[in-house]
């Protein structure tokens, strides 16, 4: 079984699975927007850190079925939980130093082209002539996004001093860097016998475990108020866990730099929340951006065109072969008339 694919499930359904999550992840940014009180930390704390615990308890009877297969693999889950951990304090950040276009675009713009290298060096995984021109598009598209964001978008107040935005685009990288990391473990455990619920469970919920600390810290602003209380728990069970679970599924059906590219979806449902709901601005460039993400997605998710190819000679005279006498056979051309055997 080629890595990326699993017995029972399409790559159809796959980018179905991911196309969804990228949607529930869109709103994060804007749900952010609504707790003004709560630092960037918290949010991240809040919701891949209980999203992971959730995950990793609902798929608790799998993972200690799965634990040999998840010890022999013990590397490959530490450098997954690493990530998830270290995700989404510079995703959050991002977006609150940068705007949520912005720093949505950059993050997630970033992780196809992370996952087309890793996959280069570590699986020699070759990319198709259409996953590049996805990529492409969608790559052009986030970076038509990100300038016109950077050219003024933000709450119509004109360009963002360059230092908070230059620092959140670096951060927007470093979330773009660990988003594919612990994208290519979960799929990398998958692709190696474990189940999605095993594989997501257990990088999750060690990374869960890992932000339990920031949480504490930072994290009384979210019992301040029900308001603040209802952004934490919306954050940790929509989009965090259910978006990871439907995320696991699309793992087990497409490589980690397909899903990474459709993932691109989330910027453009980020930038039209943001204005929409914010109330950021966004510039004739940055529609043109959505445009060309839309036409990432068209490329990667509409199936192929499969041609029969012709038959070889040999095979071409087996099927034209007329049975004769002692197991031998006489052969004729094409479009000749088959005779009856002889009779004894």
């Amino acid at each position: 079984m080629r890595p990326g694919a699993r017995a029972g499930g399409s790559a159809g359904t796959g980018a179905l699975c991911v196309l969804a999550a990228s949607v529930l992840w869109g709103t994060t940014g804007t749900t952010a927007t609504l707790a003004p009180a709560v630092g960037p930390l918290a949010i991240g704390a809040v919701a891949m850190g209980l999203g992971g615990l959730l995950q990793a308890l609902i798929a608790a009877p799998r993972i200690r079925r799965e634990a040999p297969g998840l010890r022999a693999r013990r590397g490959t889950v530490l450098v997954g939980a690493v990530a998830v951990a270290a995700y989404p304090p510079a995703f959050y950040t991002s977006m609150r130093l940068a705007g949520v276009a912005a720093g949505t675009v950059v993050s997630i713009g970033s992780a196809p082209l992370a996952s087309a290298v890793i996959e280069r060096v570590v699986d020699g995984r070759r990319l198709s002539r259409r996953w590049m021109l996805g990529a492409a598009l969608g790559l052009s598209g986030t970076v038509l996004l990100c300038l016109a964001e950077a050219g003024g978008g933000r709450s119509g107040r004109g360009a963002a001093s360059a230092g908070p935005t230059v620092l959140g685009i670096g951060l927007g990288l470093v979330a773009g860097v660990t988003y594919d990391a612990y994208s290519f473990a979960a799929h990398r455990l998958i692709s190696r016998g474990v189940s999605s619920g095993a594989a997501m469970g257990s990088v999750f919920g060690l990374g869960g475990v890992l932000l339990l600390p920031v949480l504490s810290v930072t994290g009384a602003p979210l019992v301040a108020s029900w308001s603040h209380a209802a952004v934490g728990a919306y954050m940790a069970v929509v989009p965090m866990f259910t978006g990871y679970v439907l995320f696991g599924w699309g793992l087990a059906r497409v490589p980690a730099s397909t899903a990474t590219t459709l993932s691109l979806l989330e910027p453009a449902v980020a930038a039209v929340l943001a204005v929409s709901v914010v109330g950021e601005r966004l510039p004739l460039p940055g529609w043109a951006g959505i445009v060309l993400v839309v036409g990432c997605l068209a490329v990667l998710t509409t199936p192929a065109r499969t041609t029969r190819r012709p038959a070889p000679e040999a095979a071409r005279r087996r099927m034209t072969e007329v049975p004769g006498a002692a197991g031998t056979g006489t052969a004729r051309e094409p479009g000749e008339p088959v005779s009856a055997p002889p009779r004894g």
